[in-house]
């Protein structure tokens, strides 16, 4: 058996935290046409632009609360969410360029909700995965590296049994788990540290969990995990 658990110290740190999840089952991530997200992803760009009102880019709402957020435990030099990252690239007239099926779905969506998400490969994973405060020394390797670069004390991660999943919530991700061509179970989050962020989470996984099923076939079974409720099953 495989959980998700949000452990105490989170939220100590966000009481208001709440993860979507979506875990999904017999999907197909292969790609078939280089270009069918492109456009997908060009209009996600324009949404996004709602996000990016303010002439100074830190104190668009969106980027501000999540700055604020890793104000809150030690982080690595220059480390951003990952909506922030992606909004910047929008706002210096960039493009984001098409990866995977699943990672293209969910890239659009982060733009069009300003909300971060991410996703690992099921299969993967070692044990249970819990968003927690690092121990520091935790294994990572991340993409375009060899070596490992373990977390800081009192990091937001995600983690399993074998090392860090993820680092500063889904700044970065660890190569170890991440979502390739082949995989078939994938665990989705989408990530809110306050009110505004909790309600745009949700729509953004509902729509999530639609594009998925349409778009890569197999089932998707929806949670939240919060204070309420910080542990659910992902894998029987």
């Amino acid at each position: 058996m495989k959980k998700f658990i949000i452990e105490e110290p989170i939220f100590e740190i966000f009481p208001d935290v709440k993860i979507g999840v979506l875990v999904c089952r017999g999907i197909d991530n292969t790609v078939k046409d280089e270009n069918k997200y492109a456009d997908y992803l060009a209009e996600a760009q324009k949404l996004a632009q709602e996000h990016i009102k303010e002439p100074e880019f830190t104190q668009n709402p969106v980027v501000r609360t999540w700055r604020d957020g890793f104000y809150k435990f030690k982080t690595k030099k220059g480390a951003r969410c990952s909506i922030e990252a992606l909004l910047k690239r929008v706002a210096k007239g960039g493009d984001i360029g098409t990866i995977l099926p699943l990672v293209d779905l969910y890239n659009g969506l982060s733009l069009k909700y300003g909300v971060p998400i991410g996703g690992e490969d099921i299969d993967a994973m070692d044990g249970d995965i819990r968003l927690t405060v690092a121990e520091g020394g935790e294994d990572f390797v991340t993409y375009g590296s060899d070596k490992s670069e373990p977390p800081y004390e009192g990091e937001v991660v995600y983690k399993d049994n074998a090392g860090a999943i993820c680092r500063c919530f889904n700044w970065r991700e660890a190569v170890r788990t991440m979502l390739q061509d082949h995989t078939k179970n994938a665990f989705m989050i989408i990530e809110s540290i306050d009110e505004a962020g909790a309600i745009a989470m949700e729509k953004a996984l509902d729509e999530l969990k639609t594009l998925i099923e349409t778009e890569l076939g197999g089932t998707c079974e929806r949670f939240i995990v919060d204070k309420s409720n910080p542990e659910i099953v992902i894998e029987g």
